[in-house]
């Protein structure tokens, strides 16, 4: 990958983080129909979470003191019930191939836009008090203690909400995105990087780590 980003020492945190580059801006790129079939809990998909996999992740989040409970729980997990209500639709191709490779690894995965992200970028534990603000709504996440991705104005993206401010848009066409793997789950995230370019390639999308 042609983008640096530092990645501070953790005895747990097995991240893939790479770069995608659109064809075109994510308002004029189609998410395929069999990928809207995934984000239904369809049959097809490579990788299939479990238990174990929801209790690694877990684990991997509250080693920095970070309580992934309730509202704060991983995105993979909030993903798990969004499709089991029907809820979980398209967004644009870069959100909607996260979501079902997220869905399907158990793995939360953050997709930020590198025009809205500044350098330097860096992955580590945000420190106590750091929050931000990860919805339209304005809503704010305490994500103090968790690992989080950061760019030059603070945390921007973690395992759990990513900051509204480097969010895709219509306009997008360069991404980062990390996977959130862990070394209690060896090799699953480099499973799900493998099948998500994979995903990424029928969109015509350009794929480097």
């Amino acid at each position: 990958m042609s983008l640096a980003v530092r990645v501070e020492e953790h005895p747990l945190l097995d991240a893939v983080l790479f770069e995608t580059t659109f064809p075109r801006s994510l308002g004029e790129v189609s998410t395929p129909a069999s990928w809207l079939s995934l984000l239904g809990g369809g049959a097809g998909a490579p990788l299939a979470s479990s238990d174990d996999v929801r209790a690694a992740v877990r684990d991997l989040l509250r080693h920095g003191g970070f309580k992934p409970t309730g509202r704060s729980k991983p995105a993979s997990e909030y993903l798990v019930r969004a499709s089991a209500e029907g809820a979980l639709g398209s967004i644009n191709a870069a959100v909607d191939a996260c979501n079902v490779v997220s869905l399907h690894s158990g793995l939360p995965i953050s997709v930020v836009d590198l025009e809205r992200a500044k350098a330097p970028l860096s992955i580590g534990l945000a420190p106590a008090g750091a929050s931000y603000v990860f919805n339209a709504s304005g809503q704010t996440i305490d994500v103090g203690g968790l690992l989080c991705l950061f760019d030059g104005e603070g945390p921007c993206a973690n395992a759990v909400k990513d900051a509204q401010r480097t969010k895709t848009s219509a306009q997008t066409t360069r991404t980062l995105t990390v996977i959130w793997g862990t070394k209690a789950l060896a090799g699953r995230a480099s499973e799900a990087f493998e099948w998500y370019a994979r995903l990424l390639v029928e969109v015509g999308a350009e794929v480097s780590r």
